[in-house]
């Protein structure tokens, strides 16, 4: 059979085939729900038929194969005679049961029977292909199979010229809503087509997939199980009032979780919106927006859009971004999050914000559980999650990053055969801070512990005061309110003072390894900028960064952008004091943990140290610390001569510990070059090569009977 015989085929087949078969086969199995939807198509299909037989009653050759495709003087002088439409009967009233498809599309997209009536007009070739041959007969022209305006409208036995045509218009519940959508717009408004688009079909016929376009930016529903049920119903009451529109801001809690738990409390399904991906899709963000919102009204959902902090961070871009999904989702739950507050000109909405608190450590603890739980399965790998939850206790961490930490620990811990360990956890947790500071600090993966440092008792428990108030500080800052403020961070900040080599930066990165966290070393040549106002943007990017990560920052030489501000007597000096304005007003609102290390804590504005939680002094070693030193510096592995004597390098040698490190390490590739274990002479010497570069003197009072062998040596 040819393209250009079908008109005549689809009106035989109109009039041959009986109505219930033609919409669907008896053997398809079919729900309920959708078998309305299936009774009233087969209702369309009357319509059609009747179409057809009227259309074939009025025309004087209704066989001819070339139908369609040209039209004859008879046939145009008809068409001028003709009242016009297709003589189908009106319809009847009727209307969808609450609970079927049609019924629950008619509810939330304000659709009337005549909307519901269209819309199956349209999606009918969807359907059954045969309604294609059968609309490009009505059409008289077989290449147009899809119902245009005009023929849908008389199939529901209306003229084109009724109001009902706007229905069909920009701002109709169908077009509006996208449940279909008005194609051709070159043509004129009767003539353009219906198509239905294949999302709408698909939950039609029950398909619960979103929509293709939406792929890649829809990330999985993950509701807080240990949110407190006042929290979640009180966030779900927001959702339903006014506009929908809610912002919950974290500080430290899992926003996201709550958000989810909120929705599906107040009977919705979440969808949640990843902003960072919808971030890298900037350009198809108004389409996306309208395709989620048809979602949503679709399935009876509600959107969790977050973290806005990953939106891109250009004011104008952020603002449209936020502006399109607001405005398409206008009246419908949605639910955004992130760090940072809501600023009045993304949008012209207002949203109800709520703060979303830290969890207490039994809670995070409680969330640790869930986690590992989860990743595991069976629970058989978990070990002690109290003792697990306490390793981490100082980290920050959001609800998709302690789920990725629990698997990567989980997944650890079954490759090696054995428990989780708090050691597995801790690396997980540092797996997932991003690069971003890394770009503006130098990094340094902590490989000491306590039992490597060698200082005095005081300093040592400054050290752990700092440990104990970065593990803590959720509790006792958030919990307890005990740093109040509006804008007071929950940073923990320290002060190391004293000469240089006595083991600040060491005794920093043991406090990083104490918490499972790395060391980032801020590079003062990447901060201090000799323009004006440059200085202070890069350190904002480093406590941006900072608080983003679970890690330490040390400021090496601090007292260099952290001096005392001076009386201004030029421009230079008024800049300068700019800068330490800056920094006094971002430490009170940091979040992260820094150590500022100095040589000169005289050096430091006394407003800097009032700022400071712990000021731990490293005074140069004595004696007995410096025996230490020299045992601990040497080793276990690098042989020694009998008559090394390391107790006269501790009396004679004032030197702190990084010198001393300098001249193990000299003295070793001088053992190295005799191939003998290390004598006492090459110790000395390393010693003396340690004195000249420090610029000391080599007195024999010092260097007693090695002075004559160090000076030979030069």
């Amino acid at each position: 059979m040819t393209h250009t015989a079908e008109s005549g085929v689809a009106a035989r087949a109109a009039d041959r085939t009986p109505a219930r078969a033609a919409v669907r086969p008896e053997a398809e199995p079919v729900s309920a729900d959708a078998e309305h939807l299936w009774a009233r198509l087969r209702a369309v299909e009357e319509r059609v038929r009747h179409a057809v037989a009227v259309r074939r009653a009025a025309d004087p050759d209704p066989d001819d194969p070339y139908k369609g495709q040209y039209l004859t003087p008879e046939a145009a002088a008809r068409i001028l005679d003709e009242p016009g439409g297709l003589g189908v009967p009106a319809r009847e009233p009727w209307c969808p049961p609450a609970d079927s498809v049609l019924g629950g599309l008619a509810v939330r997209f304000g659709l009337s029977p005549l909307d519901l009536d269209l819309l199956l007009v349209a999606v009918a070739p969807d359907l059954d292909a045969r309604f294609e041959r059968l609309y490009g007969y009505l059409n008289d022209d077989l290449t147009r199979r899809r119902p245009t305006v005009g023929l849908a409208l008389e199939l529901c036995g209306l003229a084109g010229a009724s109001p009902a045509r706007f229905r069909l218009a920009p701002g109709g519940p169908l077009v509006e809503g996208g449940l279909v959508e008005v194609t051709e717009p070159e043509r004129p408004p009767l003539s353009r087509v219906l198509v239905v688009p294949d999302r709408v079909t698909g939950y039609l016929l029950g398909s619960a997939r979103p929509d293709a376009r939406l792929a890649g930016v829809l990330g999985e529903a993950r509701e807080d199980p240990t949110a407190a049920e006042a929290e979640v119903r009180r966030t779900a009451t927001a959702a339903g009032t006014g506009i929908g529109l809610v912002h919950l801001r974290s500080r430290g809690g899992d926003a996201e979780g709550l958000a989810t738990a909120a929705l599906r409390v107040a009977g919705l399904r979440p969808l949640v919106v990843d902003a960072a991906a919808l971030a890298r899709r900037s350009d198809d963000v108004p389409e996306l927006a309208r395709v989620a919102a048809r979602e949503v009204r679709l399935t009876g959902a509600g959107v969790v859009l977050g973290p806005l902090e990953a939106l891109p961070a250009e004011p104008a871009v952020r603002a449209r971004t936020l502006a399109a999904w607001c405005a398409a989702l206008r009246g419908m739950p949605l639910l955004t999050h992130g760090t940072v507050g809501w600023d009045p000109e993304w949008a012209a909405d207002t949203p109800v914000a709520l703060t979303v608190p830290a969890p207490s450590p039994e809670r995070q603890a409680a969330r640790w559980r869930h986690a590992l739980d989860r990743a595991a399965g069976d629970g058989s790998v978990t070990g002690d999650t109290g003792e697990l939850a306490r390793a981490v206790a100082a980290h920050r961490l959001d609800s998709g990053q302690l789920r990725r930490a629990a698997d990567v620990a989980v997944r650890t811990a079954v490759l090696a055969g054995r428990p989780v360990r708090p050691d597995d956890l801790r690396t997980a947790v540092r797996a997932q801070n991003g690069a971003g500071l890394d770009r503006l600090a130098r990094r340094v993966e902590p490989a000491v512990g306590w039992d490597d440092l060698v200082l005095p008792p005081l300093t040592h428990r400054r050290l752990r005061e700092l440990a104990l108030r970065a593990r803590h500080r959720e509790q006792v800052l958030g919990g307890w309110g005990m740093r109040p403020g509006g804008g007071r961070g929950r940073g923990v900040i320290a002060l190391f003072a004293g000469e240089s080599g006595t083991g600040k930066t060491m005794s920093a990165e043991v406090v990083a390894a104490d918490l499972g966290m790395g060391l980032y070393v801020v590079d003062l040549s990447t901060v201090v900028d000799k323009y004006v106002g440059e200085t202070e943007k890069n350190l904002e990017r480093i406590f941006t960064e900072a608080s983003a990560v679970n890690a330490v920052l040390l400021f090496d030489e601090a007292d260099a952008i952290f001096g005392k501000r001076s009386e201004v007597k030029d421009a230079h000096d008024r800049h300068a004091n700019i800068e330490s304005a800056y920094l006094l007003q971002r430490m009170e609102s940091f979040d992260g943990i820094a150590v500022l290390t100095t040589n000169l804590r005289a050096n430091l504005d006394e407003a800097f140290t009032r700022r400071l939680d712990v000021v731990a002094d490293f005074p140069m070693p004595d004696t007995g610390q410096r025996l230490a030193l020299w045992d601990r510096c040497l080793g276990d592995r690098l042989p020694r001569a009998d008559d090394l004597d390391l107790a006269f390098c501790a009396d004679r040698f004032e030197l702190a510990g990084g010198s001393i490190r300098a001249c193990a390490v000299s003295a070793a590739y001088l053992a190295a070059e005799s191939g003998e274990p290390l004598t006492m002479r090459q110790l000395v010497t390393a010693v003396a090569q340690e004195y000249r570069k420090l610029g000391r003197l080599v007195l024999e009072s010092e260097f007693g009977r090695w002075t004559r062998d160090v000076l030979a040596d030069g």
